[in-house]
C-alpha cells in the first residue's frame, strides 16, 4: 500500500544495510535477490535472500522529513521493546530480530532485520476461507492476545515511558494527541473537533474502572498474523503496543461497529464475555479512537483516495451515534 511515510531504499543501500547486519559473505549477489512487501501501511520492508540462500526481512522507520502522528514517534523502537517483552513473558510466536542500526549512517533512518517468516497472510486467505476454519483462527487468536495482555506494567502509557499513574490520565493524553494530529491539518472530520473532546470529557469517568497496566498490541487484525498449516506461525508489527486497558484491542471492535467483522469467534477464544456497565462505555470510547486515527492517518500518509477518508469518516459517525451524536 502506498504511503509517503514508506521510506524505500536502493538495492546499493540494501547491500550496505546486509553487509553491516550479517557480514560481507552474505552480500547477495546477481538479481532478484530483494522483494518489497507491500501489504503495510507505515513502514518500508523488504524480503531478503542472503548469499547462502537465508531469507530475511528489513524493516525501515520513515523518513526522518517526514512528519507522522504524534503516537507513531519512535514506533521503531517501540516494536522492538514490544517484541522483546513478547519473547520473554509469553509463547507468542513472534520473528527473531537478527540486527539493529539506529544510526542513520546507510539511511535517514532506523532499521532493523528480523527472520522471515514461511507462512500466509490471514487477511490475505480470509475470504476464501470455510467460516468454521475462519473462526478457529479468531479463536485461536483472542487466546494469543489474552496471553499478551497478561504482560504487566510499571504504569499506563508508551512502552519507553514516562508511565501515567492513572488510565484516564493517560488515555486522555492519547486521545487529545489523535485529536490535535488532526487540528494541526485542519482536517475534516465531518464532526467538530469540540464536539469530539466533549464526549471523551462526559464519558470519562468509566476510564477509572482501570487499575492495573497490561501490554495492549491494540493493531492486532488479521493483516498483522500470519498462518500455516492451520496454526498461527507468527504476530507481526508491534509498533503501535502500549500499557492500557485490554478492551482497546481491536478484536473487540466488531463488537460496536459492525463494518470490523464479528468479533464472537474473538471474544470466544479470549475468555471474555460481551462488555456491559463502564466496560462497554470504554469498549465505545475506544471505537471512537481509533474512528480518529483512521481519518487523521489518511492525510498523513499522503493518500488521495477519497473513499478511504469517506469509510474512515462513516466509522467515525457511527462511533458518535454510539453516544447519541446523531
Amino acid at each position: 500500500m502506498e504511503s509517503i511515510t514508506k521510506n524505500r531504499q536502493s538495492p546499493a543501500a540494501l547491500r550496505a544495510m546486509v553487509e553491516r547486519a550479517y557480514g560481507p559473505a552474505q552480500v547477495p549477489e546477481g538479481e532478484d535477490w530483494a522483494e518489497e512487501l507491500g501489504f503495510g501501511w507505515f513502514n518500508a520492508a523488504y524480503r531478503i535472500r542472503l548469499r547462502d540462500g537465508a531469507r530475511v526481512v528489513v524493516k525501515i522507520a520513515p523518513p526522518a522529513a517526514v512528519e507522522v502522528l504524534t503516537y507513531e514517534r519512535g514506533a521503531m523502537d517501540t516494536e522492538l521493546a514490544a517484541i522483546e517483552l513478547l519473547r520473554k513473558h509469553t509463547e507468542v510466536p513472534v520473528p527473531r530480530v537478527d540486527f539493529v542500526d539506529r544510526s542513520r549512517e546507510l539511511c535517514d533512518s532506523g532499521y532493523f532485520f528480523m527472520g522471515h517468516v514461511d507462512a500466509d497472510n490471514l487477511a490475505v486467505l480470509a475470504e476464501g476461507l470455510p467460516a468454521a476454519e475462519r473462526d478457529a483462527y479468531m479463536e485461536r487468536l483472542g487466546a494469543l492476545n489474552r496471553e499478551i495482555n497478561a504482560v504487566r506494567g510499571p504504569g499506563f502509557g508508551p512502552l519507553s515511558g514516562p508511565p501515567e499513574p492513572s488510565w484516564r490520565r493517560a488515555f486522555s493524553r492519547m486521545f487529545e494527541d489523535i485529536v490535535a494530529d488532526g487540528e494541526r491539518r485542519a482536517i475534516d472530520l465531518g464532526r467538530g473537533y469540540d464536539e469530539i473532546r466533549a464526549v471523551l470529557a462526559a464519558h470519562a469517568p468509566a476510564l477509572d474502572e482501570v487499575t492495573e497496566a497490561r501490554l495492549v498490541e491494540w493493531d492486532l487484525w488479521i493483516g498483522n498474523v500470519m498462518v500455516r498449516d492451520g496454526a498461527i506461525s507468527a504476530v507481526l508489527d508491534h509498533e503501535r503496543a502500549f500499557y492500557g486497558d485490554p478492551l482497546m484491542e481491536w478484536g473487540f471492535t466488531g463488537h460496536q461497529l459492525p463494518a470490523f467483522g464479528d468479533s464472537s469467534a474473538f471474544l470466544r477464544g479470549y475468555g471474555m464475555p460481551e462488555p456491559t456497565g463502564d466496560a462497554l462505555v470504554r469498549r465505545r470510547l475506544y471505537c471512537l479512537y481509533v474512528a480518529l486515527v483512521m481519518v487523521v492517518e489518511t492525510y498523513y500518509r499522503g493518500h488521495t483516495e477519497e473513499s478511504a477518508r469517506d469509510w474512515a469518516r462513516e466509522r467515525l459517525a457511527e462511533s458518535m451515534a454510539l453516544f447519541g451524536s446523531a
